[in-house]
């Protein structure tokens, strides 16, 4: 008789090969129904001259460090090069070199061979903790050859992550996981997940996930077997694995303290229940990544009772939520150093890198909120425009429109995939925060990009955008409907990768009075606003302008962005105190010492007046020469003197 706590009898599909049978009678330990089929198996890679040429290289002084990912991948690279090199001199070479072991099975190897690795990388093992090792114990890779054993797929965020310190990375691949032997199983476990027989799917490895949708295709299943998924709990042990998960659109629902295999089960049957309830009751089968948005429905999460959703909602919390516009910048030495190495735009279209930065902004700061990294313009090349940043960083688009002629060049928006790196990015940002943290999706509002547009870069007068508008009232129409369209679509796309609010930035629609805005903006920046997913908050921040602000209340969004040009109590009132709002501390503030910063923090939350629905944040973006430390004082600050 099985113990009907936990798992409740739910029924468990569970992808582990090498501890199938302590898999199953965990799962029927806690209650549930098990279904254990072995999704991979690893398989040497034969005559792998790159792991023969590696081990000559450590043997000869060519390699500084050696980064060894798996128990497993040690005993291959010994198993392929032992007929070619001398063993006990390649490891008496390894033992000469620093050497970097990512959890306890690759300790275990080097300790059964004779080694006692360098560093030890902490759980919960993932290629972010061999990054922040790096960082605290201070290793020098700059300029240094790095050697990386890699296992399953590809690590590119961690290659991304050493090249941007400066390491010359030589990526060895000792092994590669190929379908088991007999798939019969798995695929018994496919065809119950797409007749939505499974309750709970339980994933150990990121490379379960790619045969199980390889199984799918080969079956025909892949539309149903994402329509299961999308009824079922699914349960990932740790943040790698995760973000695989998220690659393939695949809502991670529950993930352990602790990345063992115990744990994970543990974690999955204690919110297995509850949660197969809630999915059930709010399902809709999942739309395609371009979808407008039309049916699909917000599912709840754990960021939905932090203070950040709370204060979106006007919901009463024992706080004031804070985050930072540009808090991933040249503020910060690790964002300095990545671009070091990377242009603006090669770092823009990096998902990887754009995940780390952003990433590594919240755990340095302790934020309410995380905000993907992107820019405004991107979206404007695949409708035609030739973008470029140039060395100041300043963007430059070389074929402006000038004319109303010219504005039939810029193109429809009809597919999201140029703009993939992005959708990539949310899904990577999504998947390596904390499941308590919203991510923040964002665009720019159809004037900002039209302005862009047109004046072909920055402009102090819009003289040829306010000059289009004027003369050709017709063709400004078209610019910006077609530019709300694309909007609105590139906004639910990131909805639909794992943003759990968006903002809409009009940076430049400061520069007109209240009756053009009424007449040339307010109808599209409205569309955008009425097309975003229901229940996704939209935040709507305009600068330059407080009399405007009536108008973006107008316009829409559940939250209005304040700049520092006009009191937040005033804001309030002219806004209405239906709407929640966000600001509005000068950015220069945080240039000062600790007890201004103190005191303007203090005088924004006395006017906000404690009322439910008030997210701190600057009035605009970080300044590049804001110190780290009076960033996170601000944020220190605001919590002591606003909890209640």
């Amino acid at each position: 008789m099985h113990d009907t706590a936990g798992f409740a009898g739910l029924r468990v599909a569970a992808f582990e090969s090498r501890r199938a049978a302590e898999m199953s009678n965990m799962i029927e330990r806690f209650g549930g129904i098990p279904s254990v089929s072995p999704a991979m198996r690893e398989v040497p890679i034969a005559e792998n001259r790159e792991a023969i040429d590696f081990a000559h290289r450590v043997m000869t002084g060519e390699i500084d460090i050696i980064i060894f990912m798996t128990g497993v991948g040690i005993r291959h690279l010994l198993a392929e090069v032992e007929r070619h090199v001398d063993r006990r001199r390649l490891l008496e070479a390894v033992s000469d070199i620093i050497t970097i072991a990512r959890g306890p099975k690759p300790v275990a190897v080097l300790k059964e061979l004779g080694l006692k690795p360098t560093y030890r990388v902490p759980e919960p093992n993932t290629w972010r903790e061999v990054l922040a090792t790096i960082d605290r114990e201070q290793i020098h890779v700059a300029q240094q050859n790095v050697g990386l054993q890699e296992y399953g797929l590809p690590n590119a965020s961690l290659v991304a992550g050493l090249e941007a310190r400066g390491a010359r990375v030589h990526p060895l691949k000792v092994y590669k996981w190929d379908l088991p032997l007999d798939v019969g199983p798995l695929q018994a476990n496919v065809q119950a997940i797409a007749a939505g027989e499974i309750d709970v799917a339980m994933f150990t490895s990121s490379y379960q996930v790619v045969n199980l949708l390889r199984v799918a295709d080969a079956l025909q299943l892949s539309a149903k077997l994402r329509d299961g998924m999308a009824r079922a709990v699914v349960a990932s042990i740790g943040p790698t694995t995760s973000e695989t998960l998220a690659e393939f659109d695949f809502r991670v629902d529950v993930e352990p303290e602790h990345p063992k295999m115990g744990h994970l089960v543990a974690a999955a049957a204690e919110r297995a229940p509850e949660l197969v309830r809630r999915k059930r009751s709010h399902f809709v089968a999942p739309l395609a990544t371009e979808a407008a948005g039309a049916g699909q429905k917000i599912e709840p999460g754990p960021w939905d009772e932090g203070p950040f959703m709370k204060a979106c909602r006007r919901q009463a919390g024992d706080r004031t939520p804070i985050w930072l516009m540009r808090q991933a910048g040249r503020y910060m030495a690790e964002y300095r150093a990545v671009r070091e190495k990377v242009s603006f735009l090669e770092l823009c279209k990096n998902p990887e890198l754009c995940a780390l930065v952003m990433t590594t902004a919240v755990e340095k700061l302790g934020v309410d909120a995380a905000i993907i990294f992107a820019d405004l313009l991107p979206i404007l090349e695949p409708m035609g425009m030739q973008l470029e940043f140039t060395p100041s960083g300043g963007p430059v688009i070389h074929n402006p429109l000038r004319d109303p002629d010219d504005v039939e060049r810029l193109g429809e928006l009809e597919s999201i995939e140029p703009l993939d790196f992005v959708i990539r990015a949310v899904k990577l940002t999504r998947a390596a925060l904390p499941p308590a943290i919203p991510l923040i999706g964002f665009a720019g509002a159809p004037f900002t990009l039209a302005s862009y547009a047109i004046e072909g870069g920055a402009s102090r007068n819009y003289t040829h955008t306010k000059s289009l508008m004027y003369r050709a009232p017709g063709a400004w129409d078209a610019l910006m409907a077609r530019l709300a369209r694309a909007v609105a679509k590139y906004l639910n796309a990131q909805i639909a990768a794992g943003a759990q609010a968006v903002q809409l930035f009009d940076s430049w629609v400061g520069c007109l009075g209240p009756d053009d805005y009424r007449r040339y903006v307010l109808p599209y920046s409205k569309a955008i606003i009425g097309a975003i997913v229901p229940g996704a908050p939209v935040i709507h921040f305009a600068t330059g302008n407080p009399a405007l602000l009536p108008l973006l209340a107008e316009a829409g969004g559940d939250v209005i962005g304040i700049d520092w040009r006009i009191e937040l109590d005033e804001a309030w009132r002219a806004v209405g105190y239906d709407k929640a709002v966000q600001g509005n501390l000068d950015p220069a503030v945080l240039l000062a010492d600790r007890e201004t910063i103190r005191r303007r923090a203090k005088e924004v939350l006395d006017r906000a007046a404690g009322r439910p629905g008030h997210i701190f944040n600057l009035g605009h973006g970080v300044l590049a020469q804001t110190p780290l430390e009076n960033a996170r004082y601000l944020i220190e600050a605001v919590r002591e003197l606003s909890r209640k």
